[in-house]
């Protein structure tokens, strides 16, 4: 059972780790868990910022004021879990760790002296010796080199393939000894990479260990990748994992020669690249994080439990647009549409329905007074209702549990009847006007309303209003699940609604703008396709 339904994650230096976010976003999903997503990076145009709830662009790691200012992110969000992604935030984290616990907020990342074993090379030689695997012998000086050639010489705390060459003669080794910054030279071992993803619960017992080969490699991230559930390399990864105790992910690399000997050259302790394909295949480490969180603890009696053996999976690039405003342009009436929409040059205009085009207050109010009048156990009890509204409870439970009347069954038929009322409700000032203006202006332009909501009760919305026959289009993103799937799955910021939308409209994504009042879950979706966006914030609306 889940002690902790919301729960907010930061990941740092986000960059294009998009596929993680994602991972993360169906986990939380499948365990009914309520997830915020923060992201951080130096750069404001990274990917990943369009699939944040919040998104930040900050100094970088460098800089001294880096860990203060990932401290008020933390403070003002309420973060329950700081999660690093790149090799060079990992130790400085580590070293913040216990300051960052003091504020209420947890770090993945492992201790200092283990990170300090993945930053240098030579280190790492030497751990994996002490665990008791082979590793190619390595020197740090070009005159020690004594294992033949090829061999191969790297940064001896590089990442992402960067100075790292293969090289055959002696030659070339003294000629890339010049350039390649405090480098150490391993023998070439030719042979079959493997990746192995684990995932080790907070005091460093493995829940997840999956290997994979690396079919397809591009600036040492891998693009085509197979499961293999080898039970050579899942014991040898659980002897490494029993000295280094990671806190969380650690991703490990591994050559095995033609003769079948397994040859350990890297290891990190944070998320790698292609953990994602891991959790594609059903080994779902962010699941088992959400759960940890959540209540606490998590199984890791499935630890052997192998993934479907031989998927390939295969990556590929995906274009989003990055949001670049300061600021969500924003109005208070729809007296100020059609001046803003001028400027913005479009043809199209996605309307929300809730609190953009009515306020869903006077609906509260309205199911309330629906209730009052046709329920014996709520006459008279409007004013309470209306109380418990205001306070951010469930009005209905706390009313019933105040009487001494509540059951499952009781409660069930009030909301039933709540929600399929036919609504008192008006539309917003010049609403109406700008419906009509906005044809006026060119005979080309198009209207769609994408809401979500239970298909009846927002139908009984859109004609009390009497605007169904204002739009070219109308989705109600429930209908959109059919008979089986889960409503909630289809709604924002899923961006299927958006997509069918544009299809219908004709119009091109440039050329749409999306107007709702929700700025966590209205504008993600059409911001990633390529659409304007305005926040409508009226005085009484939830989310002025």
């Amino acid at each position: 059972m889940l002690k902790k339904n919301q729960i907010t994650i930061l990941f740092t230096c986000l960059g294009r780790r998009v596929e993680l976010l994602e991972a993360f976003r169906s986990a939380a999903f499948d365990l009914g868990i309520n997830l915020t997503i923060i992201g951080t990076d130096a750069s404001p145009t990274v990917p990943t910022f369009s699939y944040c709830d919040k998104s930040y662009s900050i100094c970088r790691i460098d800089n001294q004021e880096y860990i203060p200012t990932l401290k008020r992110i933390v403070q003002e969000n309420q973060v329950d879990l700081v999660i690093p992604t790149i090799d060079t935030d990992l130790l400085i984290l580590a070293e913040h760790r216990d300051s960052f616990i003091a504020l209420g907020s947890n770090i993945l990342v492992s201790d200092k002296d283990k990170i300090q074993i993945c930053r240098d090379k030579r280190l790492t030689h030497s751990f994996f010796a002490e665990c008791g695997v082979s590793t190619p012998n390595t020197v740090d000086d070009v005159k020690d080199y004594q294992n033949g050639f090829p061999c191969f010489i790297k940064p001896k705390n590089g990442s992402s393939s960067i100075y790292a060459y293969k090289v055959l003669t002696h030659r070339q080794l003294l000629e890339k000894a010049q350039v390649v910054p405090e480098y150490i030279i391993q023998p070439f071992i030719r042979g079959t990479e493997y990746t192995v993803d684990v995932f080790c619960d907070f005091s460093g017992n493995p829940i997840h260990i999956t290997p994979r080969k690396r079919l397809l490699v591009r600036s040492g991230e891998v693009l085509v990748t197979e499961i293999c559930n080898d039970e050579k390399i899942i014991s040898e990864c659980k002897q490494i994992v029993g000295v280094f105790k990671p806190r969380g992910p650690l991703t490990i690399q591994l050559i095995r020669d033609e003769s079948g000997q397994d040859y350990y050259i890297e290891i990190n302790p944070r998320f790698g690249g292609g953990s994602p394909l891991s959790m594609k295949s059903g080994v779902n480490s962010a699941l088992s994080l959400l759960t940890s969180l959540a209540t606490g603890s998590v199984d890791n009696s499935q630890l052997d439990a192998a993934s479907p053996n031989g998927m390939v999976y295969s990556r590929f690039d995906h274009s989003v647009a990055v949001h670049t405003y300061d600021s969500i342009p924003t109005i208070s009436s729809f007296h100020e549409l059609l001046p803003q929409l001028e400027r913005m040059n479009v043809q199209g205009v996605i309307l929300d329905l809730d609190d953009t085009l009515y306020a869903e207050k006077e609906y509260v109010k309205s199911g309330f007074s629906y209730l009052c009048d046709t329920e014996d156990c709520m006459k008279g009890e409007f004013e309470r209702l209306w109380k418990y509204f205001e306070k951010g409870v469930h009005p209905i439970d706390s009313l019933l549990n105040e009487k001494e009347l509540y059951s499952e069954t009781l409660k069930k038929k009030l909301i039933t009847a709540y929600r399929y009322h036919v609504p008192a409700i008006h539309l917003y000032p010049d609403v109406l006007d700008f419906l009509r203006e906005w044809r006026v202006c060119n005979p080309q332009n198009k209207l769609g309303l994408i809401t979500d909501g239970r298909v009846e009760g927002q139908n009984n919305k859109i004609d009390a209003l009497a605007i169904r026959a204002e739009f070219d289009e109308i989705i109600i993103t429930d209908e959109l699940a059919g008979l089986h799937g889960d409503v909630r799955r289809f709604r924002k910021p899923n961006p299927l609604a958006f997509q069918i939308m544009r299809e219908r409209l004709g119009i091109d994504y440039s050329q749409l703008v999306y107007i709702g009042d929700n700025p966590k879950k209205d504008f993600q979706a059409p911001l990633r396709l390529g659409m304007q966006v305005i926040q409508f914030s009226p005085e009484d609306g939830v989310y002025a």
